[in-house]
C-alpha cells in the first residue's frame, strides 16, 4: 500500500468512527427525549390523581371523626355499666344485711348454720 491510499484509508476510518460516534449521540438525545415525554406523561398522570388524594384524605378525616365518637360514646357507655354495676351490687349487700338481720331477730331461724343462707326461711329445728 502506498502512503496515498493508507491516509485515504485512515480518513474513512475517521469518518466512519465519527459518524457513528454522531449516530450514537442523536439517538441517545431521541432516547432522552422519549424519556423526558415519558416522565412528563407520568407527572401529568400523578398530578390528575391529585383530586382522589384529596377526597381519600376527606373521607379519612370523617371516619378518624366517627371513631373518636364511638370511642368516647363506648366510654361512657362503660363507665355508666360500670356505675349500674356497682349500684346492683350495693342494692344487693344492702338486701342481704336486711334480710340477715331479720334472721338474726327471728328466733326460728338459726343464722350460725353452715347451711345458712340469707332469707332462705330455714328455721331451727329444736
Amino acid at each position: 500500500m502506498t502512503t496515498t491510499t493508507t491516509v485515504i484509508v485512515i480518513i474513512v476510518v475517521i469518518a466512519i468512527v465519527l459518524v457513528a460516534i454522531a449516530a450514537l449521540m442523536a439517538a441517545r438525545r431521541r432516547k432522552q427525549e422519549q424519556q423526558r415525554q415519558q416522565a412528563a406523561e407520568v407527572r401529568a398522570a400523578a398530578t390528575e390523581h391529585t383530586e382522589t388524594i384529596k377526597s381519600s384524605h376527606e373521607d379519612l378525616s370523617v371516619a378518624e371523626s366517627r371513631a373518636d365518637v364511638a370511642r368516647a360514646e363506648a366510654e361512657r357507655a362503660d363507665q355508666e355499666a360500670a356505675e349500674a354495676r356497682r349500684k346492683l351490687e350495693m342494692d344487693q349487700a344492702v338486701q342481704e344485711d336486711r334480710l340477715r338481720e331479720a334472721d338474726r331477730i327471728d328466733p326460728d331461724v338459726d343464722y350460725r348454720a353452715d347451711d345458712y343462707e340469707p332469707g332462705s326461711g330455714r328455721h331451727r329445728t329444736s
